[in-house]
């Protein structure tokens, strides 16, 4: 894949946590499309050698790692501004769900879990990317929430809430890091992937069914709103969780 040298991200580098594969693939290969230069971590080497191989090397970094350890995500901060001159793009997007089921049945090991990577990690990840680029030459920030942080969802109640404070702490962000940095959010419905599985898999079609739009979501449909969110073109938007669900958040849960 070739990165578009005009394209609104051109001569911009990202970084995309959790991007070996599913929404977070999808998102760094629309910003190489995009014209950036992108920095993808993941916990495994194989899928990032695979991701980084789609992407083209020239225009890909994998740095393998968890995205809750500290000295990952000043490993790959480092690593991005050493090989492609900066970090003007961040998308926390890495996310774990070990506590699938109901809230009072709930590990506390596994939320836990939960709260350090989908929540706290996204927070260090801003920090680090601030403090090492963002703060004196500016930036933005996408943070990956999801619909299940909006309403309760059957299964999902601790992921929920994680997802909740995520989007509270992208508001709070955008005040404290404006003007420099923007800072928004994605809340997308369930998207076919991998990570996702669980909640289509075998059923596919009736899930479908409930959303206005008639399908499940693709990579691609948060790729797209991602980008724009992190180009120019939003200039002017900061704070804000937008919401991309075919429409199914509209539907009153049974």
């Amino acid at each position: 894949m070739s990165g578009g040298q005009d394209g609104p991200l051109a001569g911009r580098t990202a970084i995309v946590t959790g991007a070996s594969k599913g929404i977070g693939l999808g998102i760094a290969r629309r910003l190489v499309q995009d014209g950036a230069r992108v920095v993808i971590t993941a916990r495994g080497e194989e899928g990032l050698r695979r991701a980084v191989a789609s992407l083209g090397a020239g225009r890909a970094l994998g740095v393998a790692g968890r995205a809750d350890d500290p000295d990952h995500q000043v490993d790959a901060v480092a690593r991005a501004i050493e090989r492609f001159g900066g970090v003007d793009l961040l998308v926390n997007n890495a996310a774990v769900n070990p506590a699938y089921g109901p809230l009072m049945e709930v590990d506390h090991t596994a939320a836990r879990k939960i709260f350090e990577v989908n929540v706290l990690a996204a927070l260090a990840w801003t920090r680090q990317a601030y403090h090492a680029w963002m703060g004196e030459h500016g930036g933005a920030v996408v943070n990956v929430s999801s619909i299940a942080g909006l309403r309760p969802a059957k299964g999902l109640a601790m992921y929920g809430a994680g997802k909740a404070m995520l989007v509270h702490i992208t508001q709070s962000l955008a005040v404290e890091l404006a003007p420099r940095v923007r800072v928004n959010a994605v809340a997308p419905g369930i998207v076919t992937t991998e990570f996702a599985t669980p909640l289509y898999a075998g059923r596919e079609a009736e899930v479908a069914s409930a959303y206005p739009l008639g399908r499940l979501g693709e990579p691609d449909d948060i790729a797209g709103l991602v980008a724009f969110l992190l180009s120019g073109a939003a200039g002017w938007i900061t704070g804000q969780l937008v919401v991309a669900d075919g429409g199914v958040s509209l539907v009153a849960a049974e």
